[in-house]
């Protein structure tokens, strides 16, 4: 079997392979590479010593079954057999489903989510999108600390879990998106730097050094990310991937890193025959993220609009502080701009900032699809002190009235794990560091980060402790039972509703008109013949529709359909959806 390292700045490098110790030749073809025959099987354990060190771990192993700091093993991916011919399934029409596998069930496997998947495709998604799987230290994690950006963490069920979980995904008609993290890695078991100038103090990230995608030996930094990009899709049979932050990649470089990487995902979308996609979560509101290569864009295939959640949020709980100060002047009118044109902040004045931000999107040539809108995400709940999902926020018919802006809104809806049902459980900040110092550092630095918010410092869940991740897990035994069970119920409509009603999939953007009332705390909007009227107060209240006898389509609670003043009369906390025949 052939082994290949880069490690430009050796002198001198070695493998070890199943305990038998071979030195490796440089490669006469490409400079800073180093290669080698040796006998290996699937499983084989093996690592690179560089001048005479310590055996590190392989840069681009596709497994590590003992951890970060571990040998690699070998995989060869032609042993598994796939059961599901796919032939893929594009992201127009999605309704997407974050999942994290370590709470998804209390046995945090790829196995044991696998088994609840057949509630995902009664609910009507279309696609599960995984949380990182990449290896990190201990067992329980986010997984945005991940180092070993081709292997799959052991304790989720590593390579063969992974593939047995998309495979039944597969067999039930689900896409599978997976999140990858590519502007830092984790600061334990990230053996990269000895190997070469995968970081570069020419720019500075909130992890550190930066990942080098525009300083000398960027070329190989590069490919390597698109390279593991690539494996994921070609190896696992994944649909699409988020890429995490890409705000935070820093490249100066004429052919931008995310060009270069749409450009070769379309590549293997065509090679294999699949429609494959690119998501971003951008914090940039900038349309040339998402605008085609041949227009001068980016190329990526659709983004995250956290304006979208924002002006969700606010309208909703009345919360102002931080970066919903913006948002919560004027909740409702930040809904249905950003219901109409997108981006809230499309060159306006941010006060969370300081400064002015983003740009406008051109409604004519931006698909709806493009945008990922989302009343909740593992970032809005987790992120919070204690974790606290909408639930805890919010009464019932609220909760309702949030499913119906997400469900039938012009972008690409959304879920956060539970959110269907309004689980009781929250989704808190959890990390299982094995290094005694990393680890109290997270624990004392995360409970100075919300005491300086105003938060005591018991209150804020330590992270290190293991009830922490426990009380993140969802309890399935939940939507069995009310409230939660009608909650379940309500989304399964309304997921039906968008599957059945072509206005509620139409991509135009500028088709969609909104009314509202801040005062009187409703919204109103249309989409074709599809009127969609949701009502925050607490009381009765009349939203002139101007559409006579339409038909209900789904209404959280009993309502009459428009009288002939096409005025509609809807109870408070409450949402409906009609159509005009």
């Amino acid at each position: 079997m052939q082994f290949e390292v880069w490690a430009p700045q050796a002198g001198r490098v070695t493998l070890e392979c199943d305990g038998v110790t071979r030195v490796l030749e440089r490669d006469p073809e490409r400079e800073g590479w180093w290669r080698g025959e040796a006998v290996a099987h699937d499983g084989s354990r093996y690592g690179f010593a560089l001048d005479d060190g310590p055996v590190l771990p392989d840069p681009r192993s596709r497994r590590q079954p003992d951890g970060p700091d571990g040998l690699s093993a070998v995989v060869d991916h032609d042993r598994f057999t796939w059961r599901t011919e796919w032939p893929g399934r594009p992201l127009p029409g999605a309704v997407l489903y974050e999942l994290h596998v370590g709470t998804y069930t209390r046995e945090g496997t790829f196995d044991a989510a696998a088994e609840r998947l057949g509630h995902l495709a009664e609910l009507g998604v279309t696609h599960v999108e995984l949380m990182p799987v990449c290896p990190f230290p201990g067992r329980h994690g986010w997984g945005y600390e991940g180092v070993s950006l081709w292997a799959v963490h052991e304790p989720y069920g590593g390579p063969e879990g992974l593939k047995r979980f998309v495979d039944r995904a597969h067999a039930l008609g689900l896409g599978v998106v997976l999140d990858v993290v590519h502007n830092h890695l984790g600061p334990s078991g990230n053996h990269l730097p000895r190997f070469g100038p995968y970081f570069t103090d020419t720019h500075h990230t909130p992890w550190g050094a930066a990942v080098n995608l525009d300083a000398p030996g960027s070329d190989e930094v590069r490919a390597f990310l698109v390279g593991s990009a690539l494996a994921w899709l070609r190896d696992y049979r994944f649909d699409g991937l988020r890429l995490d932050a890409v705000h935070a990649l820093a490249d100066t470089r004429a052919c931008h890193f995310l060009e270069e990487l749409s450009e070769a995902v379309d590549a293997l979308a065509a090679d294999t025959g699949r429609p494959l996609f690119l998501i971003a979560e951008s914090d940039l509101n900038d349309p040339r993220i998402i605008r085609p290569r041949a227009e001068g864009g980016l190329g990526l295939h659709a983004q995250w609009n956290d304006d979208f959640h924002h002006a969700l949020h606010t309208a909703l709980t009345g919360e102002a502080q931080g970066y919903y100060a913006d948002f919560a002047r004027a909740p409702f009118a930040a809904l249905a701009k950003t219901l109409t044109g997108g981006f809230f902040h499309d060159g306006t004045y941010s006060s969370f900032r300081g400064r002015h931000h983003g740009r406008p999107l051109d409604r004519n040539r931006v698909a709806g699809h493009r945008l990922l809108g989302y009343a909740q995400t593992h970032d809005q709940v987790g992120n919070r002190a204690r974790g606290d999902r909408l639930t805890a926020l919010v009464p019932p018919g609220v909760l309702a009235c949030a499913a119906a802006l997400t469900l039938t809104a012009p972008s690409t809806p959304m879920l956060f794990m539970g959110e269907e049902w309004g689980a009781g459980t929250p989704w808190q900040f959890f990390t299982d560091h094995t290094d005694p110092e990393l680890a109290k550092a997270v624990s004392d630095g995360r409970r100075r980060e919300f005491a300086a918010h105003g938060w005591a410092e018991q209150d804020v869940p330590d992270p290190q402790d293991p009830a922490t991740r426990d009380r993140s897990c969802l309890d399935w035994s939940e939507p069995e039972r009310e409230p939660h069970a009608r909650v379940l119920s309500w989304y399964r409509l309304l997921i039906a509703l968008r599957r059945e009603q072509p206005d509620l999939t139409d991509p135009d953007l500028g088709d969609t008109k909104v009314a509202y009332d801040e005062e009187r705390r409703w919204l109103a909007f249309r989409r074709g013949d599809v009127r969609v009227a949701v009502n925050l107060g607490a009381e009765r209240t009349a939203i002139p529709l101007g559409v006579p006898g339409a038909r209900v389509l789904a209404a959280w609670e009993p309502v009459e359909t428009p009288g002939a003043d096409g005025v509609l009369r809807l109870p408070g906390r409450s949402a409906v959806v009609l159509l005009q025949d």
